[in-house]
């Protein structure tokens, strides 16, 4: 059977789908499902079709688990667990709502480990931060407690020894948390959310805790639309941003840090995600008037331990690249010397046309 002008009908196109398709009821009854999903699934469609979808798939994370059930909006869960007949699995989840027809939704399921070269390459390259991190913890909490054993034994003299090994000990402790967070594989759930909301939000934690002098300048394109992003996550990546700017730029003449949104309109960035490529137009950029970093580490700011800071750690722009990369996004470092400005550029999806609304 064809469909318009001589094309495959979509039933023919929905069977060739590489991915779990799934068509849910307002109930969250399913519909439809294609040859993938009864493979991943390991039913036929006749025995899915009339069940309810959280009868058969059991999610571990409740934020998704009530968005799926009560929510209208799109929504895109990556390396989410699941449980399908007694067997534990990662997956890749989208949930596009359909238009004209309230509460109906397609859901898509891929295997979360059908990673781009890119994506296994971090992996690699995180490994060893989040081992070095578990076996560090062990030791650590041994060494404070003989700090503080030490402490009420020491002479008044001693004391501030005792008390030099707790501090060092705390602040390698807060590092290995950071490792840790760097090498996690916990699900990043993107929603439709405000960009410019988030951007705000992360602006005012930053003046809050740090007080400075530094004048932070917005420059944002107020007909942007929603974006496609884990709202915490996206609030964090811009708080590291921001900080560092003011970082850099502090000591300068007139420090300034601006942050711009913009539509990229012709200069299109793609990602391949969840099978299928990815539009990423959204562009925010936060930009100082700084010195700059290292030319010999402009290549590898993003890496794990390079840092340009003398007492830096080198991981807060590897936990920013991971953040933005979990979500889809993309993000670039460049130096402009003429004009004397150091910009970080994420490039996120926009939500569809309507969601979130």
């Amino acid at each position: 059977m064809k469909g318009t002008a001589g094309a495959p009908d979509a039933r023919t196109q929905l069977a060739s789908i590489v991915f779990a398709v799934i068509l849910l009821d307002s109930t969250g009854t399913v519909r439809e499902a294609n040859p993938a999903a009864e493979e991943l699934l390991g039913s036929s469609a006749v025995r899915l079709v009339g069940r309810s979808f959280f009868d058969i798939v059991a999610i571990a994370d409740s934020r998704v688990a009530d968005a799926l059930r009560g929510s209208d909006g799109q929504m895109i869960a990556r390396g989410l667990a699941i449980e399908v007949g007694r067997r534990e699995r990662r997956v890749n989840l989208t949930c596009s709502p359909i238009a004209g027809d309230p509460g109906w939704r397609i859901v898509t399921l891929s295997d979360a480990g059908q990673e781009d070269e890119d994506r296994d390459a971090e992996r690699i390259e995180l490994r060893a931060p989040t081992v070095l991190a578990h076996e560090i913890k062990n030791p650590l909490a041994a060494i404070r407690g003989a700090s503080q054993l030490l402490t009420r034994r020491a002479s008044e003299r001693d004391k501030p020894l005792t008390q030099l090994i707790a501090t060092e000990v705390d602040r390698i402790a807060q590092l290995v948390d950071r490792m840790q967070q760097l090498g996690s594989a916990a699900t990043v759930v993107s929603a439709p959310c405000n960009l410019h909301e988030a951007i705000r939000n992360a602006v005012s934690t930053v003046r809050t805790s740090r007080g400075d002098e530094v004048e932070t300048v917005e420059e944002f394109d107020p007909s942007l639309p929603l974006v496609l992003a884990d709202r915490a996550a996206l609030e964090q990546i811009l708080i590291n941003l921001i900080a560092n700017a003011c970082d850099a730029s502090r000591g300068g003449a007139s420090p300034q840090v601006e942050v711009r949104t913009r539509f990229t309109g012709g200069l299109v960035f793609n990602a391949i995600r969840l099978g299928k490529a990815t539009r990423l137009p959204i562009e925010v950029s936060v930009i100082d008037n700084g010195p700059g970093i290292d030319p010999a580490l402009r290549d590898h700011v993003f890496e794990p331990f390079v840092s340009s800071k003398p007492q830096g750690q080198g991981l807060g722009l590897a936990l920013v690249r991971k953040l933005v990369r979990d979500m889809g996004g993309r993000i670039a470092h460049e130096r402009d010397d003429r004009a004397g400005l150091t910009l970080f550029r994420i490039n996120l999806p926009v939500a569809s046309k309507g969601e979130g609304e």
